[in-house]
């Protein structure tokens, strides 16, 4: 990535002046609906396990959980192993990072001693598939007696299940799930004008622009470039702008990021940071607090972050969450681990199916939401915490933009390609490239992720 990074800054810092301010012409925009995802359980034989034969049977599980996400983990192994009727023990490993994670169960793969679950990314899990690796869970979730029932599969969102589902096998269960939105303050844009958040691309550049526009205003010169959207890099985000123009990351079959709507989008965002519309800032929640910044681009997980930034600089304005406005509507991209079962016996098939199983129960769920801040990852859970969607407006809000969720591109090399995604979305906002050398730049990525996505 830093070669990446290298090679696109020579190429993009070559002796040229900003561009002026310009005027944007986005497309029509026009309303799409985001296709719903169906799970519809394999019809095959029932799985032929002794349940007896499950007693003294030892579990490894693996996870890369952190904080609160961690601690309520450990929490439910332990009442499962003191509850649980079938009599086998659930061992639980932590690793720092997924990164770690991933090269962990890699060794384990070729040397032995390889964990029966593995709470994975997804790309993550598409890479074990590869090798044959990871179980198909199609036949649990049908299975008569070991199945969690139909009634049980409507209650996720569908967009959950369609994260694992390749080709009709089942390759996952949800374990956790979260998206980037836009965090948007809510009193100050009604102190602009505006009553409602932008639901447009146009819109978004309106506000954003508004709030920058408040600030010439004043004596203080220093301040002329702040007041809409801080620039973020990070690859969902963007990955999440390009899907609200219409765009993709892949041609079908291979990575493209060269293409029309990418494009569009891009300059958008280009054209909005010349001019002074979108700025960078190292304390993006800090900037949020302090009125410098009418969106920051966050993680559901960081709402905390955001919270504390507002007590801290004594700022009581109303706040939420909003999806990426785009040409085409809202986008909303959740991402998240899975519980998968890797290949052994099957007693330790079996059981670590039932672990899975246990642990998306809707109790354990409602501890979950309310340990880490994530989505529910049933809709039944909604009901049982009551309280705490009252004391997380934003949270509630962020979960009523569940049906416009879409999921990340189902291919094992996009857990390298995103970060060619992020590294390139940085060259074009931190350097003095014009609008038009972006073409440039994305051709440049094009090449990398080809030449890294064939290794």
């Amino acid at each position: 990535m830093l070669v990446l990074l290298a090679v696109l800054m020579l190429s993009a810092c070559s002796p040229g002046t900003p561009t002026p301010a310009s005027t944007v012409y986005l497309p029509t925009v026009t309303e799409t609906t985001v296709p719903t995802p169906t799970v519809t359980p394999a019809q095959t034989p029932p799985i032929d396990v002794d349940p007896a034969a499950l007693r003294g049977v030892s579990l490894q599980v693996w996870h890369a959980f952190s904080g609160g996400a961690a601690d309520v983990f450990a929490n439910q192994v332990a009442r499962f192993n003191a509850v649980n009727e079938w009599g086998f023990v659930v061992t639980q490993t932590g690793y720092g990072d997924y990164t770690t994670l991933f090269d962990a169960v890699n060794d384990a793969l070729e040397s032995g001693g390889t964990p029966d679950l593995v709470a994975a990314l997804p790309e993550q899990t598409l890479a074990w598939d590869a090798s044959a690796s990871v179980v198909d869970l199609s036949p649990y979730l049908g299975d008569p007696a070991w199945g969690p029932g139909n009634d049980v599969i409507a209650d996720f969102p569908p967009v959950f299940w369609a994260q694992d589902n390749l080709d009709g096998k089942q390759l996952g269960v949800p374990a956790q799930r979260s998206a980037r939105f836009l965090f948007y303050n809510k009193t100050w844009a009604h102190e602009l004008g505006f009553d409602s958040p932008p639901a447009t691309a146009d819109e978004f550049r309106q506000q954003a622009c508004e709030a920058n526009a408040s600030f010439r205003t004043d004596n203080d010169v220093t301040n002329d470039g702040k007041g809409g959207w801080v620039v973020d890099s990070h690859w969902q985000t963007i990955y999440s702008w390009l899907l609200a123009f219409s765009g993709s990351v892949t041609d079908g079959t291979d990575y493209r990021f060269l293409s029309d709507q990418n494009l569009a989008t891009m300059q958008f965002l280009k054209k909005m940071n010349i001019d002074y519309c979108a700025w960078p800032s190292e304390t993006p929640y800090d900037s949020f607090a302090s009125r410098t910044a009418l969106f920051v681009s966050g993680d559901l997980a960081e709402v905390p972050m955001a919270n504390e930034s507002m007590s801290r600089l004594n700022n009581a304005d109303e706040w939420t969450l909003v999806p990426f406005p785009g040409t085409t509507g809202s986008v909303l991209v959740t991402y998240g681990p899975s519980y998968s079962v890797l290949k052994s016996t099957p007693e330790k098939q079996l059981a670590a199916w039932l672990f899975a199983r246990w642990l998306l129960s809707p109790e354990n769920q409602a501890q979950w939401v309310e340990a880490t801040g994530l989505f529910p990852l049933l809709n039944s859970v909604l009901d049982m915490i009551g309280p705490y969607r009252t004391a997380s407006p934003q949270w509630d809000a962020a979960v009523g933009d569940l049906s416009l969720a879409q999921g990340v591109p189902q291919l094992a090399s996009w857990r390298k390609v995103r970060y060619v995604l992020e590294d390139g979305t940085k060259v074009i906002f931190q350097t003095n490239i014009p609008v038009d050398e972006i073409p440039s730049v994305l051709t440049e990525m094009d090449s990398t992720a080809k030449e890294i996505s064939d290794k």
